[in-house]
């Protein structure tokens, strides 16, 4: 891929990001190394530890009604699904029966 393949704003953004230079020719751009700074087990479970504490944990009765309504929403689609298997294989059997 030459740079006459580009668009003008593929270029616009190559010469942004110090791609190219100011004539349109490519640079090379030394990349930077990125080091991960890591830690240990202790300051990791404490950190995590930290973090579920601003979790907004859901109450009781909000848990409770939720599950309601997933079950009740897959007890529909499955019956659902079950009762347009039985339509079209009852179809199918007239059909090629």
């Amino acid at each position: 891929m030459s740079l006459d393949d580009l668009n003008r704003e593929q270029k616009r953004h190559l010469r942004r990001t110090g791609a190219l230079d100011e004539k349109g020719a490519p640079t090379r751009v030394q990349r930077q190394a990125v080091r991960k700074e890591r830690v240990g087990p202790v300051q990791y479970i404490g950190e995590v530890r930290d973090e579920m504490r601003k979790v907004a944990w859901p109450g009781r009765d909000e848990v409770i009604r939720y599950s309601i309504v997933v079950v009740i929403t897959v007890v529909i689609y499955t019956a659902l699904v079950g009762g347009l298997d039985e339509l079209f294989g009852t179809m199918l059997g007239w059909l090629y029966g």
